[in-house]
């Protein structure tokens, strides 16, 4: 359907205005939301592959991550009433003592293009922050980020901190963020390290169907 693909060009241009316009249209004329969702995850799909290439950079993700979000606020009402679910919940954050957010907000936006529900703690997140975000909204993946390496060790308190909360068999705990190694991931107990957004977004929906 022409309109499907004309919505995931659009995207994949960055240019919001039109995707919404697009999507509100292909509602219109009465096209399942899931089909006009899959288009907007198609796009986005895409542009993570582009940008785990290196062919396209961080700006061309965020102007494609705005006209996503452009989209999917016009379908948000719509996803409920016709029983579209995420693919799974993620709680997301910058531990605590770092104040780096492009990293985490650059994994966030792929996890949403994924179809990924995402509850973001900002940056400066607790351990006890972590646990208490993945109960209140039944997470089943957490995800750590930082960028110094005065800041790694905390992400061990987050995994002792889910151990101690009873909870850490229902929850995958995902890291990263330059000084972070699969080396140090193993060493801690952690489930898993990217290297980058897009193979973050993809090692998370992997989680999420087993």
């Amino acid at each position: 359907m022409q309109i499907l693909n004309d919505i995931s060009e659009n995207l994949q241009k960055g240019k919001a205005k039109v995707v919404k316009e697009l999507v509100q249209t292909a509602l219109n004329e009465g096209i399942a939301v899931k089909e006009i969702l899959g288009s907007l995850l198609d796009g986005m799909g895409v542009i993570g592959e582009k940008f785990k290439n290196n062919e396209v950079y961080v700006p061309e993700v965020l102007v494609a991550a705005r006209a996503m979000n452009m989209g999917t606020q016009i379908l948000k009402p719509y996803l409920a009433e016709n029983g579209v679910e995420a693919v799974g919940r993620v709680c997301i954050g910058t531990v605590k003592g770092d104040l780096h957010d492009i990293g985490k907000n650059l994994v966030k936006m792929m996890l949403e293009g994924k179809g990924l529900e995402v509850i973001d703690l900002g940056t400066d997140v607790a351990p006890e922050a972590f646990v208490k975000a993945a109960i209140e909204n039944d997470c089943t993946i957490i995800c750590c980020s930082a960028l110094l390496t005065t800041t790694m060790g905390v992400m061990e308190e987050v995994v002792k901190a889910f151990n101690e909360a009873g909870i850490r068999e229902k929850v995958k705990i995902m890291i990263g963020g330059a000084p972070i190694t699969q080396e140090f991931c193993d060493k801690i107990g952690a489930d898993a390290y990217t290297p980058d957004a897009a193979t973050a977004a993809d090692k998370a929906v992997e989680f999420c169907k087993r």
